[in-house]
């Protein structure tokens, strides 16, 4: 199959990895024209995979409406967006019009639009063509690209509202260590791989005030309450958030040290303010812009989300980590499951 990875991060190039290794002729799109032509010429992606051989079959360009226009029309092909999620509108919008129809488009970025509160399937279904919109599948699940690259047994779950766009997205990817799972739940995958990005911010502050593992257990637990209520209030299958996109990669990002939201988290706790943080981070913390949405989001349809709320107050209102962490444990008793 031909296939155009757009976003040539970390996890884009990963991915672009994994669909080389099942011998797909895969094209890697990034913006920095100078970028690319150095992965092209070391077969490394040093500014954010150093050291991390790349596939020799792998291509690289910086010409977007050109990659696009060499897939082919008259067979099936793959593009998989994986920039970060407030440019996934704009991007998405000036290539639409080049896609062939047989295309079928994989988000692998995981956030919720901040000015329209729409997941990343939902921004895609406004700004490609119609006949499009039943081949827009998600791909989610816990899965540092580090580990990816490096062939870590990895296990993630392709969603989609037809099952036959799932199974071909599933049949594109998986391979050797690379497990893919299939699934019709795209709204659970979506808020699963959105929102735990804001709980891992949550976790980085709790480590960074020197609280243990219980405090961490405490705040993945409850935090994966937050994101259930939310994702049965907009629809979703709760068994989902149980599995690979839900508690899955909740674990993953809360836990390990190469999640980038969990770094932002450390950061915030050290005192540093909004601007100061986005500063450091030498990648983008999906999780700063959700954590706005996924406040007003929760506003919106009505459910309650304490731990989501609290690190609100610390990223956009300036409140000081331990106040919001005191304030948090203040709340007044409750049944579990209430």
């Amino acid at each position: 199959m031909d296939i155009v990875v757009v976003g040539a991060g970390s996890w884009g190039t990963a991915l672009a990895c994994v669909l080389c290794e099942n011998q797909h002729r895969v094209t890697l799109w990034g913006r920095d024209t100078a970028q690319m032509a150095e992965m092209a010429a070391t077969r490394e992606n040093r500014r954010y995979l150093p050291g991390l051989r790349l596939p020799e079959s792998l291509q690289f360009s910086s010409d977007l409406l050109g990659s696009i226009g060499a897939l082919p029309t008259d067979q099936p092909s793959l593009t998989v967006a994986v920039v970060p999620t407030h440019t996934m509108r704009q991007v998405f919008a000036e290539l639409a019009p080049a896609l062939p129809n047989q295309n079928i488009v994989v988000t692998a970025s995981k956030g919720i639009e901040n000015e329209s509160l729409l997941t990343m399937d939902a921004v895609l279904a406004q700004v490609l063509p119609s006949q499009l919109h039943d081949r827009i599948a998600v791909l989610s699940g816990p899965s540092f690209a580090k580990e990816t690259i490096e062939k870590h047994p990895t296990a993630v779950v392709a969603a989609a509202r037809q099952r036959a766009i799932a199974e071909a997205v599933q049949r594109a990817f998986q391979v050797g260590t690379f497990r893919v799972y299939t699934s019709d739940d795209v709204v659970g995958a979506e808020i699963g791989g959105a929102v735990k990005n804001v709980i891992a911010i949550a976790c980085g502050m709790a480590d960074g005030l020197g609280f243990g593992h219980n405090t961490r257990a405490a705040v993945i637990t409850r935090g994966l309450a937050e994101i259930s209520r939310l994702g049965v209030r907009l629809g979703c299958n709760p068994l989902t958030l149980a599995g690979l996109a839900g508690m899955g990669d909740l674990v993953l990002t809360c836990n390990g040290p190469q999640s980038r939201n969990r770094q932002a988290g450390l950061l915030f706790a050290q005192g540093k303010d909004l601007v100061q943080v986005q500063a450091e981070m030498k990648q983008v913390a999906e999780g700063i812009r959700t954590t706005r949405s996924v406040r007003d989001l929760s506003v919106k349809v009505g459910v309650e989300m304490p731990i989501s709320a609290a690190i609100y107050r610390v990223l956009y209102e300036n409140q000081p980590v331990g106040q919001v962490m005191s304030d948090l444990l203040g709340r007044p008793p409750r049944h579990e499951l209430g």
